[in-house]
């Protein structure tokens, strides 16, 4: 019988199995950020220990930095405000050296959000086991590897040991199968999926994305799709190594060159699920039949096509569905019923670990050039993911397009996804956000969060409500 992607990359990395069920496994690259190391670094500390492989390690401030632009021209970390969180990010740099451990500091311009700055040096290579204490790790899947988050005492265990004790997942293949409609991106089948096997449907599984709409993705819309994996309760998410693959990384700062590149390139493209690998779970849509999503309550399986309309609880077959969507509907203001097009924003934010790379960037100005800002829209962020997608978009002028519509076109870092630094949703506003999550408070206590692509989000932000990108007049 052969073998899943998931199961070879597993078989590689495999260090030991025991009886009853757990496992350590190999990490060939551990990627940091200053959240959730602290305490690992202070481990290490008092238990006399030295990182086990430095050059495997690669750190990053992302979470807490100041996206303004007048904060990040200050030197060093004296723009943060928040005396939390620029102890935070002092600490990562103490941290990194006192341990020697690679750090992208804030001066420098690779720094960026660290699933985007990962695959830009080429840190994520395909057929690594990638860890990050951070849950959107899955990202780096996208380049047929084997990447999920860990928490802090495992960030410790895999400093000092370069292993992970874990167990095996399920192997759950999601097929997309067709050519996608006009405005439709990987942001919108990612939310498809998740509103058909909902915020627990792939737990304890290793999701393979496959099927012509996933092959047809560039490498940075392959990464939204995995990025979104975990939000369907999947503990990684990844994609078969291709010739888009293989161009991506090819050349990269931290890729393999000469002789080194030959050797692994014939590896990389083993890395695919056997034909007649045996999946223990399976899902099949049609790619072409999705339209561009919005979510409507405060988990991203509550969600619809643009088209569509909040839930009414006549439609729920049970009396714990009609709770959450009252729950949801009363936190969100909504009612039931509504057309989702007749919702108005407040703010808009483009940008995070799942759309923030020059794609996105490319899009949401392709939609804004040559319009405003809707009067009703009081703030746009847009947030680069990295300062080399910042540095990009410059140079193709993407930022006085967005500056020109009235937007803000600040500097790079995880930004407004998450209420851990300066840009936060106040009480009671509306957000159109292509972030990740849309749980209450997410954004900011109070704060009220609809998921979408950048081109929703650019769309939403010149109508100043949701709407198909194409109906919007040229």
């Amino acid at each position: 019988m052969g073998l899943t992607l998931y199961d070879k990359l597993w078989d590689a990395h495999l260090v030991d199995q025991r009886d009853d069920g757990s496992a350590l496994i190999y990490i060939d690259r551990h990627l940091i950020h200053e959240v959730t190391s602290p305490q690992a670094f202070e481990g290490l500390r008092l238990a006399g220990r030295q990182p086990r492989r430095l050059h495997a390690n690669v750190a990053v401030p992302d979470h807490n930095v100041s996206t303004d632009p007048n904060e990040r021209a200050l030197a060093g970390y004296s723009g943060v405000a928040d005396a939390t969180s620029r102890l935070q990010l002092e600490t990562l740099n103490d941290n990194c050296n006192d341990f020697n451990i690679p750090l992208i500091d804030l001066a420098d311009q690779r720094q960026g959000i660290v699933h985007v700055m990962g695959p830009e040096q080429g840190a994520t290579l395909p057929g690594m086991t990638i860890v990050c204490g951070d849950s959107h790790t899955s990202t780096h899947g996208a380049f047929g590897a084997l990447a999920h988050g860990i928490g802090t005492s495992e960030v410790e265990h895999v400093l000092a040991t370069q292993c992970l004790l874990t167990q095996k997942m399920s192997n759950f293949r999601v097929l997309l199968e067709g050519d996608v409609q006009l405005g439709v991106s990987a942001k919108d089948l990612a939310l498809a999926v998740i509103g058909e096997i909902g915020t627990a449907g792939a737990t304890g599984c290793a999701v393979e994305f496959a099927g012509s709409a996933v092959t047809a993705l560039s490498m940075e819309g392959r990464m939204t799709l995995c990025n979104m994996a975990i939000e369907a309760g999947a503990r990684a998410g990844m994609i078969a190594v291709d010739e888009t693959t293989l161009e991506y990384v090819k050349d990269r700062p931290m890729a393999p060159r000469g002789a080194q590149w030959a050797l692994a390139e014939a590896y990389w493209q083993t890395l695919h699920s056997d034909d007649d690998a045996v999946f223990d779970r399976e899902l099949r849509l049609d790619a072409s039949k999705i339209e561009p999503q919005v979510t409507w309550g405060t988990s991203p399986e509550m969600v619809s096509s643009i088209n569509g309309r909040v839930p009414s609880q006549q439609s729920l077959p049970d009396e714990t569905s009609k709770k959450s969507l009252a729950r949801a509907l009363e936190y969100m203001g909504l009612e039931e019923g509504m057309a989702l097009t007749d919702i108005e924003v407040d703010m808009v934010f483009i940008g995070s670990c799942t759309n923030a790379r020059i794609e996105d960037m490319r899009v949401a100005a392709s939609i804004v050039q040559g319009r405003c800002k809707a009067a009703n829209v009081e703030r746009v962020l847009v947030v680069p993911g990295s300062g080399l997608v910042k540095a990009q978009a410059e140079a193709e002028g993407l930022d006085k397009i967005f500056e020109a519509a009235g937007m803000e076109w600040r500097a790079p870092g995880c930004s407004m996804c998450l209420a851990m630094n300066a840009d936060k949703l106040a009480p009671g506003k509306r957000c159109a956000s292509t972030s990740n999550r849309n749980f209450e408070g997410r954004q900011g206590s109070g704060g009220r969060t609809h998921l979408v692509s950048p081109a929703m989000a650019a769309t939403a932000a010149v109508a100043g409500r949701f709407v198909h990108p194409s109906t919007l007049e040229i």
